[in-house]
């Protein structure tokens, strides 16, 4: 944004001893940067519909069930954010500077992205988790894969399930991505799996 500023307004750059409007290599700048902004978005989108397409084959799972009604309100929420914030930066890219068009495109790819991933969640209920005999899976507006091998324990704090593994490493989720009445049911299945001799559950 801030080279867009210098180019579009034609700012001076005195320790450059040019302004913004002939600043070398600015259209090189702006390409790597659209490039980047792709990349990153792409990236992401690639990610998260992988995942919610591999948690929607249930038949791979020994549980699945849609993602929590709370949880799904606040993935709405920061999906549409996210989504006009992109939009509109990508709106101002283009106004101040119109060099910076790859930037703004690539932004307005990610708006588009985020608001057909929404709707699509809120229509197909595509939201989910699910627990195989390996990991659980949580796919929301992000893909999270936990996997059981290297558990040492399982415990709720602050509205969070968290698993701690051996070498100090601990990962969690919402507790809420799991609806309330199928919470207890996620514990007695991840029991069965795991060895309850090297794997803690925390009585909360």
């Amino acid at each position: 944004m801030v080279l867009s500023i210098f180019v579009g307004f034609d700012l001076p750059l005195e320790f450059l001893k040019t302004s913004g409007a002939q600043l070398p290599y600015r259209f090189e700048a702006f390409l790597v940067l659209g490039i980047v902004f792709f990349v990153v978005i792409i990236r992401r989108s690639v990610q998260r519909w992988t995942g919610i397409k591999m948690v929607a084959q249930k038949t791979k799972y020994k549980w699945n069930v849609p993602m929590g009604k709370e949880r799904k309100k606040y993935v709405y929420l920061y999906q549409y954010l996210e989504a006009f914030t992109m939009l509109i930066v990508g709106i101002g890219f283009y106004i101040i500077s119109k060099e910076a068009i790859l930037p703004a495109l690539a932004l307005v790819f990610g708006f588009l992205d985020n608001v057909l991933f929404a709707i699509l969640g809120q229509s197909k209920n595509i939201y989910r988790v699910g627990l195989t005999t390996k990991a659980v899976v949580v796919a929301d507006r992000d893909v999270k894969v936990l996997y059981l091998s290297g558990l040492r324990q399982v415990s709720v704090h602050q509205q969070s399930i968290y698993f701690d593994y051996i070498k100090d490493l601990q990962l969690h989720f919402p507790l809420n991505c799991i609806p309330e009445a199928d919470q207890s049911n996620f514990v007695q299945e991840l029991k069965a799996i795991v060895n309850e001799d090297k794997v803690f559950f925390s009585e909360s």
